[in-house]
């Protein structure tokens, strides 16, 4: 499947979920409700993924976990903050640059209503 496919499906299961749950849960709740809503689409989903830091060929055990992997392809950082700011941003790249992945998507599921550019942003290695 495409990566646009992927992400089309990713964000109509994340208008879903809020629409289920509204604003106001802890992230945990929004990351199981949207792998629910995924496996259920069909797609492979792993939750907490590990993601280990390389330096100078030592591998640094930081405990950095990516909230949900979509087909070994997207990853998806999930917030339940007032607003995304640009450490939200850099974490998903450092994320998709530390698993050397293309795509990501930054879900704050902790608004009124999810829009494009202000709840949910896409961010490309």
């Amino acid at each position: 499947m495409e990566i646009n496919d992927l992400t089309f499906k990713i964000r109509g299961a994340a208008f879903t979920v809020h629409n289920e749950l509204g604003p106001g849960l802890l992230e945990s709740v929004y990351e199981a409700a949207l792998a629910f809503e995924l496996i259920n689409l069909g797609l492979k989903v792993q939750s907490q993924v590990p993601l280990p830091v390389q330096y100078k060929n030592v591998n640094l055990e930081l405990g950095f976990r990516i909230d949900l992997l979509v087909e070994e392809k997207i990853i998806i950082e999930i917030k339940s903050v007032e607003a995304i700011h640009d450490v939200h941003k850099k974490q998903l790249l450092t994320y998709l640059k530390l698993s050397e992945r293309k795509v990501g998507l930054l879900i704050n599921f902790n608004s009124l209503k999810l829009v494009e550019k202000e709840s949910i942003v896409r961010i490309i290695n």
